[in-house]
């Protein structure tokens, strides 16, 4: 019998492809009492590889967190696993993120909302704005009556304050770009060292610049989109997590077309960090995803 609310296990695996890993690893989860809820696996054609990710119950007590990994250690080991992480969500800390953003706030406060509600399984260190905020804005409001600390950096041409962001965002197990409008540098991704994610609206690469939005609603576009990928050197051009699509139409006033993209904002960027958190994004190949 497992406990009333037995932790639920995930671990991502991608060793090379051979016979006998899922038996293998089904044989390691039966012999400790657990219970496999699912798995889902991808062996892309033509590569030696195989993708996997397990989601299981246990009762902790019969099977000690650091007897799991040492189990799981071991599995790895036994198919030259490239890495395989193990994460009990109801016993493991929350990862710790911080969102950086500027003027417009649509995704950080969808964030800030779904955090409140607990559905966003994160940590909020800190949010960091190159754009200045008054004391009786709603955002700083419900900050500072969550004791979540706010940075105004303002940033410039020749200073984007990178330094004093990196030291504010150091302890964070990843970052989170809610609709930041600087371009973050190779430098500050390689001294930051973790992922970072960031949103962008789906009318690139057709409408750059100034206000994409109206530009795409003069051109008469019929489908608008969102999405939400890892952040590299290359401008928005990072492995994508998630992304979503809304029909629109002639119907459409600009007011209605940017609600619209702003909600698919919302949406993708709420997606792609659940998505993360819950260990469904492996990387594949050079610049993709594998998205459970």
């Amino acid at each position: 019998m497992y406990p009333d609310t037995p932790p639920h296990l995930l671990l991502p695996l991608w060793p090379m492809d051979q016979v006998g890993i899922v038996a293998k690893l089904s044989e390691c989860i039966a012999s400790r009492g657990g219970n496999i809820l699912g798995v889902d696996i991808f062996v892309p054609e033509k590569k030696n590889v195989f993708y996997s990710r397990s989601e299981f119950v246990f009762d902790p007590v019969k099977w000690p967190r650091e007897q799991m990994d040492e189990d799981f250690l071991n599995l790895s080991k036994v198919f030259g696993a490239s890495t395989s992480v193990v994460r009990v969500a109801d016993i493991d800390p929350k990862f710790k993120i911080g969102i950086v953003s500027s003027k417009q706030d649509h995704c950080l406060v969808d964030l800030l909302y779904r955090w409140q509600e607990g559905r966003l399984p994160v940590d909020i260190t800190c949010v960091i704005s190159n754009h200045e905020r008054g004391p009786n804005t709603h955002v700083l409001r419900f900050l500072q009556r969550n004791k979540i600390p706010y940075h105004y950096l303002h940033t410039t041409k020749e200073n984007k304050r990178e330094g004093e962001i990196l030291e504010l965002v150091l302890d964070t197990d990843f970052l989170v770009l809610a609709r930041y409008m600087q371009i973050v540098s190779g430098h500050f991704l390689r001294t930051y060292g973790k992922d970072v994610i960031n949103i962008h609206h789906g009318l690139l690469p057709s409408f750059k610049g100034g206000n994409p939005s109206k530009q795409a609603f003069n051109a008469g576009v019929k489908l608008i989109g969102a999405t939400s990928h890892f952040v590299t050197e290359e401008l928005d051009s990072g492995p994508i997590i998630e992304q979503m699509v809304e029909r629109v139409s002639h119907r459409d006033n600009l007011l209605s077309f940017v609600q619209k993209s702003e909600n698919l904002e919302r949406q993708c960027l709420a997606k792609a960090i659940g998505s993360y958190c819950e260990l469904r994004v492996l990387p594949y190949e050079e610049n993709r995803t594998v998205v459970f």
